[in-house]
């Protein structure tokens, strides 16, 4: 796949992100409990995601494979995905979806520059450079011109 259509892939990812959490956060309002709304979400995407499993996965990874696993990806993902998503159900109401998701792809881009810039997390070492640096200080002022 090239390049183009992995960048769509990735836009059309973050517009279905937006579309959920404003679903969820509606939800959580309703619920008046954020954290039933990333139950809800969580139960119902383990659902969508076996039935896509069971679609398009020909071969399941092998015991020796599983065993390679270290214990803690098994759990940690989960865990910052639940905070995430339960702060972005929490915030979307009292800052609007616009704000939240502004600051929210703040968060994952200065953690991504730091994290790749050391390696973090598994990650390949990216170098910070001044413009990745000019581009999260543009993304923040953004963030002022939107809010």
């Amino acid at each position: 796949m090239n390049q183009f259509s992995l960048a769509v892939l990735a836009f059309i990812g973050g517009v279905f992100l937006a579309i959920q959490a404003s679903l969820n956060a509606n939800l959580g309002i309703i619920l008046k409990k954020p954290i039933l709304a990333s139950v809800t979400q969580s139960v119902s995407s383990t659902f969508f995601a076996l039935i896509i499993v069971a679609l398009t996965v020909k071969n399941l990874p092998s015991p020796s494979v599983v065993k390679q696993v270290p214990f803690y990806l098994w759990f940690t993902g989960g865990l910052f995905s639940v905070l995430g998503i339960s702060l972005y159900y929490y915030t979307i109401p009292k800052l609007g979806l616009s704000t939240m998701m502004s600051l929210g792809l703040s968060g994952q881009l200065i953690l991504a520059i730091v994290a790749g810039h050391y390696g973090w997390l598994n990650l390949p070492v990216e170098p910070i450079t001044i413009k990745k640096l000019l581009g999260a200080a543009f993304m923040l002022a953004g963030i002022l011109l939107i809010k």
